[in-house]
């Protein structure tokens, strides 16, 4: 028995033995399985003691990863690191393998514009977690790697040596969206993606051939030039023989083709074949010099902001001035940052980015920049300074200083040289009040209620009080409007532009604020505190109404909102004055009332009449019912009336 118990004791051992045995290669298979905190930053550590760098990442084991170690993101538990941003720090040389392809929880990896070469490790794109690739601006060769994250959205591998085929196995990726290969050298055709549900598409100068698949025809010609040896919609015609070519057709040899025709054809093919040839011989000349002349490779970019902004208005090209284009060599990455600014790109990023015309204001064009997912900025481009360089930067550093507010747009950077000035802000992704209030106003829009409007309105007041208390009595915004009210998550007002007057040279007063001036100031051109308030009040109109005092498209013209109000108001206001969607809401006539008197109070045509902004302050917080009582919303003020306490 006892001989029997060994047995049985030894066949669970060699059992145990087994399982472990199995497990052992699986787990060389997959290292991920055991990975934590600490063993992503070990993988951080061999990355960092691998590839030389010239700017410190300040990463050592006596810093918390997930808290200050430079461009690292972890998750909201700091368990795992899930996003690497380290664009133009200085890298050089090849990625190691077992290095960053350990970092299994990895969802962002950005090392775009640095000098990092040789061959992809085939580890780090086929990451499980991996969802955004950039890694353009770098000198990686070689073919791309075949094996890829099936949760891959955005894979940017342009500007780089990339040599070899695209691989077929990027038509598995159901989620990608976008995918930037251009200025490579790939050749072969192009793999049918059908299956993808691509929104940005550019394979552009590399050496691909073959025909453009149907389903990418839909790409503008941008996303394809460059390859000489590559035909179909987009580009020329695969067959001048024929007008609907076939890959029959196309596969005929010279023999089994008609002799006249076939000469006809050769001879007309050569020249377009010349054509071809000679614009991208001529094109890839101006990209070697642009690469030994910064100017010019800042120009290079700055076309591929002029593609990202066609292709935001629907391919349709648009005549605009692109930041940056009056950038001096010497004066490169002179970026003047505001104080708390924790951001860590340089000019040259900056003008890399791309990018899409937001607007075009009194004091210039606003560009929204795109450096990578996490970091979108607002590049405002300042037309008209009078200012010189010194009393700018002075300027610039009361700006800075008074702009620190909740209710204040946030500052970031600003460029000047003698032909470019740059402000450089937050940007806010829930747009203006302007587009809020007149935006589509057709069936499926959701209006701005008046516990919104309200509250946007009270954020504005008090960011332009903390303008005018912070920077002293004679310090002004001087273009308040509603398109300048911009809109944080939560909805609330935030103030920009402000500050920018004095440094301007004369701006004539037909330009399409100027439903907003003051009487004084258009008399004068001196703005004050007095005709800040008077330019609020007008808001406070327009957020009543919904009606703009500036011509707007699909809008009927108000040449002066505050005289149509008291027109009005003196007549029958109750049903008149008021925006028709603000009618639906019950219970709140009583504050619409109270705001209207307060914008009126605003609009006094006698500036010493009006209140100071700290008052209008004050005045939009008492219209607020006391002791925190809360007013019913249109889908419940029946009920709570029928409740009502006696």
């Amino acid at each position: 028995m006892f001989a029997s118990q060994i047995s049985k004791n030894i066949m669970k051992l060699q059992s145990l033995l087994a399982a472990v045995a199995f497990l052992i290669p699986l787990l060389s298979i997959f290292p991920h399985v055991v990975a934590d905190l600490d063993s992503d930053r070990q993988a951080l550590l061999e990355f960092a003691n691998s590839v030389p760098h010239i700017r410190k990442l300040n990463w050592n084991l006596a810093l918390h990863i997930c808290y200050s170690w430079a461009g690292v993101t972890c998750n909201k538990d700091g368990t795992r690191v899930i996003a690497i941003h380290l664009p133009a720090v200085g890298l050089f040389g090849p990625i190691p393998a077992n290095s960053i392809g350990k970092l299994d929880a990895l969802k962002v990896l950005s090392l775009r514009a640095n000098y990092l070469n040789g061959s992809l490790p085939s580890d780090l794109l086929s990451i499980p977690s991996l969802q955004s690739v950039y890694l353009q601006h770098n000198n990686f060769s070689g073919d791309i790697p075949v094996s890829l994250s099936p949760r891959l959205g955005v894979l940017d591998l342009s500007f780089n040596s990339f040599t070899g085929k695209i691989p077929t196995t990027i038509k598995s990726l159901s989620r990608l969206s976008v995918l930037n290969l251009q200025f490579n050298s790939l050749t072969g055709e192009i793999p049918s993606l059908d299956t993808l549900k691509l929104n940005l598409l550019n394979l552009s100068y590399n050496m691909l051939n073959g025909s453009v698949p149907n389903s990418l025809q839909k790409f503008p010609l941008s996303s394809f030039v460059g390859n000489s040896r590559l035909c179909g919609t987009p580009l020329i015609s695969c067959s001048l023989n024929s007008p609907s070519p076939s890959p029959a057709a196309d596969s005929l040899s010279p023999p089994e083709r008609p002799k006249t025709v076939t000469s006809k054809k050769l001879s007309t093919g050569t020249i377009i074949a010349i054509a071809v040839v000679a614009s991208s011989l001529i094109f890839l000349l101006v990209l070697v010099i642009s690469f030994c002349c910064l100017k010019k490779k800042v120009s290079d970019n700055t076309s591929t902001i002029k593609e990202k902004v066609a292709l935001a208005n629907g391919g349709r090209s648009e005549k605009t001035e692109d930041f940056g284009s009056g950038v001096p060599d010497a004066e490169k990455n002179k970026l003047v940052f505001f104080e708390g600014c924790a951001y860590s790109f340089n000019l040259e990023d900056l003008l890399r980015a791309s990018a899409e015309v937001l607007g075009k204001g009194s004091y210039g064009t606003a560009y929204k920049a795109v450096l990578d997912e996490a970091t979108i900025v607002v590049v405002k481009r300042l037309r008209e300074v009078g200012a010189a360089k010194k009393e700018f930067e002075q300027h610039m550093e009361i700006v800075g200083r008074v702009g620190r507010h909740p209710n204040i747009v946030p500052l970031r950077a600003y460029y000047y040289s003698k032909d470019e000035k740059l402000l450089v802000t937050e940007y806010m992704p829930a747009g203006s009040l302007s587009a809020a209030l007149h935006g589509n106003r057709g069936i499926g829009r959701t209006p701005l209620d008046w516990d919104t409007r309200l509250k946007i309105s009270l954020g504005a007041a008090k960011g332009i009080a903390h303008i005018h208390t912070e920077g002293g009595v004679k310090f002004t915004h001087g273009n308040i409007k509603s398109s300048n009210v911009l809109l944080t998550r939560d909805q609330d007002g935030c103030i920009s532009d402000f500050g920018l007057t004095p440094l301007m040279n004369y701006i004539p007063f037909k330009y399409r604020c100027a439903g907003y001036r003051a009487p004084e100031v258009i008399e004068t051109r001196k703005g004050t505190q007095k005709s800040d308030v008077y330019s609020f009040g007008v808001l406070l109109l327009e957020m009543l109404t919904a009606k703009s005092p500036i011509p707007l498209s699909g809008h009927d013209e108000v040449v002066d909102l505050p005289r149509w109000v008291r027109s009005v108001v003196r007549e029958e206001w109750t049903a008149e004055v008021f925006d028709v969607e603000l009618l639906k809401y019950q219970n709140i006539e009583e504050e619409m009332v109270q705001m209207l008197q307060i914008g009126l109070a605003c609009v006094a045509k006698v500036p010493d009449m009006r209140p100071s902004m700290g008052q209008v302050v004050r005045m939009i917080e008492e219209i607020r019912q006391p002791q925190g009582e809360t007013r019913p919303s249109s889908e419940d003020s029946r009920s709570k009336d029928s409740n009502a306490h006696p």
